[in-house]
């Protein structure tokens, strides 16, 4: 049986600007593939192909603006069988040229100057826009194709075209804004009609003010608006309409919105039924047109961001001096909705923080959250809610000032955002401590997926780059990002400049200085996501896409280098060894992007390409070496310079036993030193080693540095220092979370033999470290969920084991000295098997 069918691994995309979209498909009920037969009505019929591929791209005549597809597959199993035809799957292909609008850019006149003037926005109530018209008869469907600068929320007939929040994504508005597809057949009446539009700047336009916090200011556009609604009728014929001169417009309740500082709303300014067809727009005023700017719509690509959880307060607490403070329970990242019924003219100010101080006040500071970051809000009288529309915080604490007494703990919840990214990921043990780490690094994630990997959801609200490489995994375990990891691709290639640098943070809409705008383990990302989205889901897209782009980085750093030493850097942030040498660390990321690019050179058959990637990355090493091994010892024999050395396979073989004892007696004790650089890397060098006691050491540590310093002293998020919640720092920050891969793929034994892509082929080999007495986790692969289990007691082990159709699996039992071991499949070795798909029990006893 056929499961699961996606288009460009999402499920019936609206919108898409590929036009050879691939098609997949999971299977059930059968351990294997071997031909396949695909359908797209109307299109392209691919036969019966003699294949085992479960991702084929579409092959049929050329797709365009608009397209309408539905397609099925069927496929046949080991024996000859032929399934029946999979479920039906569509896909829909949105506006491929600019001259496929004919609707305009529009916004309020008293915001039209604000991109030639970054200081506009203070003192300017956000623009409410709206339009009418008629839909002549019964209607067969309806497409809304939309897009603003820098938030817009779009509505139709006064309901939400959809769930999408904080529309559109962080784009280089200058070269491309994302605009979304809404089938909003439902929503549309016959006769009088209303679209309407609420703007606010976003980080397009963040504007200076004095009274809160931003971390920086400028303008790469004005708030904006452009909307086409195109209607297909039941009798055959079309009409469209579209944001125009003939639009109005009016200043709305939200009195002012800052990215970083706050929001300001007036609910007494609210206007019943803007949005309504037939209201009052008496005092409203014609709306401004924008001219051109619709070549730079691009359809988004990946899941928008939404409302993923609802934390009503856990707790109201008070302040010493009396002031209201809600507690939702956890650190998280999104909106504080107030739930109120008071009469009208209460002034609030809502202050977020994830932080209280001695006197049970929030804690902002500008090296935990940035300060002060407040929002206002004017109640209208009676029951009311609101949150804010165009922006959002990082907070656990809410603080209320304005508030009367007789308001409990549901006045607030937060409401908490992310992007749409399916939760894929489940690991759980016998050890309280593992488990609640793990749920620490999985919250911090999710405060920072948003529509870019950003390091903090307050503070700074920036796509720095060196988290989306460096613990891909971590995010690829927990949550189906493959979609989404493409269109963050584009967003670094859009930021790469015209000699080839990647800057630190894409898009790069504020330019820093030196290291911190030019770092090869930052711009790295450039090559090594790509690269990623091969490994993990067998797509060779991005690699495809952006291959000039990541040759051109490579080559930009090959031209920064000197004798093949990369001289300059942030080194390994936040180590506690001060002394490792930034060149070091910096030479290290050159070699990873030059080992990469000749890998990614070979899998696309560039082979003049990969043969000079691959020199170049031996040269690498051979200076590497030249310059930081002395005395037996790489970089002065700190961890993080031993580590890095070890990673790139430099270390002399004789001296590697005794740079693994010195790293996993540090690791095992506790004395860690390494950076978020390093970090990645050591849980690969150790763990390839089998140096999982030293790690799980590591791991149930509750002494500063570690995990469980920061579970013991109160972390719900994992925070930017290994001593966060006692020293201060975001505490919404995952970029030490590298261990969560390893309890995947250590402890939960799920990862790939060597040379497969796309988990075709597992390799299962769980390691039972300490007293560690059960893991339980599973994630899904491109081919299903894959699951392990296993628990030891009284001399046994026992391991159970779900491979997903189309996958083998070897699977390995750890060496935990018993000696007996049994299990299906073929033998490979004394405790190892090769399994196809199905549910498997291995064991080992005495």
């Amino acid at each position: 049986m056929v499961t699961n069918p996606r288009t460009c691994d999402l499920t019936d995309p609206l919108g898409l600007e590929t036009t050879r979209p691939a098609l997949s498909w999971r299977l059930t009920g059968v351990s294997a593939q071997t031909a396949y037969h695909v359908r797209v009505d109307g299109l392209w019929d691919s036969g019966e192909v003699e294949s085992a591929d479960q991702r084929v791209v579409y092959g049929g005549a050329p797709l365009t603006s608009r397209t309408a597809a539905r397609w099925r597959v069927r496929t046949r199993d080991g024996d000859g069988r032929w399934s029946g035809w999979s479920e039906e799957a569509r896909f829909e292909l949105g506006l491929l040229e600019a001259g496929d609008w004919s609707a305009a850019w529009i916004t309020h006149p008293d915001w039209y100057d604000a991109q030639d003037d970054p200081r506009v926005g203070e003192g300017r109530p956000l623009p409410l826009l709206a339009g009418e018209f008629t839909v002549a008869g019964p209607v067969a469907g309806a497409r809304l194709y939309v897009s603003g600068l820098g938030v817009y929320v779009a509505s139709l007939n006064g309901s939400p075209v959809s769930e999408a929040v904080l529309e559109p994504p962080y784009t280089d508005f200058t070269r491309r804004v994302a605009y979304a597809t809404h089938d909003v057949t439902a929503l549309l009446r016959e006769g009088r009609n209303a679209l309407g539009i609420a703007l606010g700047p976003g980080i397009a336009h963040v504007f200076p003010h004095q009274d809160r916090y931003m971390k920086f200011y400028g303008s790469k556009a004005a708030p904006r608006a452009i909307a086409q609604l195109e209607v297909a009728y039941a009798d055959g014929t079309a009409e469209r309409f579209g944001t125009g001169a003939d639009w109005l417009a009016t200043e709305g309740p939200t009195t002012r919105s800052h990215w970083y500082g706050g929001e300001d709303h007036d609910a007494r300014l609210r206007i019943a039924g803007w949005d309504a067809p037939g209201a009052d727009r008496s005092g409203w005023v014609p709306a401004t047109v924008r001219p051109g700017g619709t070549g730079l719509l691009r359809s988004r690509s990946c899941p928008p961001i939404r409302v993923t959880e609802e934390l009503p307060a856990v707790a109201k607490l008070v302040a010493t001096d009396g002031t209201a403070v809600f507690d939702v329970g956890a650190v998280v990242a999104g909106w504080a909705e107030l739930r109120l019924d008071l009469p009208a003219g209460r002034y609030l100010r809502l202050l977020p923080g994830d932080q209280l101080d001695a006197f049970g006040r929030v804690v902002q500071s500008k090296p935990t959250t940035g300060a002060p970051i407040f929002s206002t809000y004017v109640t209208e009288d009676g029951p009311q809610t609101w949150h804010p529309d165009f922006r959002y915080d990082g907070f656990r604490y809410v603080e209320v000032q304005g508030l009367p007494e007789h308001a409990g703990p549901e006045a607030v919840a937060a409401l908490v955002l992310r992007a749409g990214n399916e939760h894929i990921g489940r690991f759980e043990t016998s050890d309280a401590l593992l488990n609640d780490i793990h749920t620490i690094i999985d919250r911090a994630v999710r405060g920072n997926m948003y529509s870019v990997l950003t390091d903090c959801p307050h503070r700074e609200k920036l796509g720095w780059l060196e988290q989306t490489h460096l613990l891909f995994d971590v995010v690829a375990y927990n949550y189906d990002v493959a979609a989404y990891c493409r269109e963050l691709a584009v967003t670094i290639a859009e930021a790469q400049t015209e000699d080839g640098l990647v800057p630190d943070i894409a898009p790069e809409y504020v330019v820093f200085d030196s290291a911190f705008r030019d770092d090869p383990n930052w711009g790295g990302a450039m090559v090594r996501v790509p690269w990623q989205l091969y490994r993990w889901y067998g797509d060779t897209t991005a690699m495809e896409t952006h291959y000039d782009a990541m040759r051109r980085y490579v080559d930009y750093l090959t031209g920064r280098a000197r004798d093949g030493i990369l001289g300059y850097g942030l080194g390994d942030w936040f180590g506690l060894d001060d002394s490792t040498p930034v060149p070091l660390v910096g030479t290290w990321g050159y070699w990873r992007a030059a080992r990469t690019m000749a890998k990614v050179a070979g899998v696309l058959g560039r082979d003049d390409d990969a043969k000079r990637y691959r020199a170049l990355t031996e040269a690498i090493s051979a200076a590497f070496t030249g310059a930081f091994f002395k005395g037996e010892r790489f970089g002065g024999g700190g961890q993080a310079s031993e580590t890095l050395a070890l990673d790139m396979g430099v270390v002399p073989e004789e001296l590697v036993p005794g740079t693994l004892d010195r790293l996993s007696e540090a690791v095992r004790t506790g004395a860690i030193t390494v950076g978020e650089i390093a970090l990645p890397a050591l849980y690969q060098v150790l763990g390839r080693a089998g140096r999982h006691e030293a790690l799980y050491g590591f791991a149930t540590s509750t002494g500063h540095p570690s995990y469980g310093y920061q579970v013991r002293h109160g972390a719900t998020a994992l925070t930017e220092a290994w001593d966060g919640p006692t020293r201060g720092l975001s505490q919404n920050h995952y970029m030490l979370g590298a261990i969560d891969s390893w309890f995947y793929r250590s402890l939960g034994g799920i990862g790939q033999a060597p040379g497969s892509t796309g988990f075709r082929r597992l390799l299962i080999a769980p390691a039972a470290p300490g007293d560690l007495a059960s893991v339980s986790a599973s994630t899904a692969t491109p081919y299903g969920r894959v699951g392990v289990s296993w628990e030891r007691a009284d001399g046994e082990f026992a391991l159970e084991v779900e491979v997903p159709p189309g996958s083998t699996a070897e699977v390995r039992l750890p060496d935990l000295g018993l000696d007996r071991h049994h299990g299906p499949g073929t033998p490979v070795g004394d405790r190892a098997w090769e399994v196809p798909a199905g549910r498997w029990t291995f064991g080992s006893g005495r």
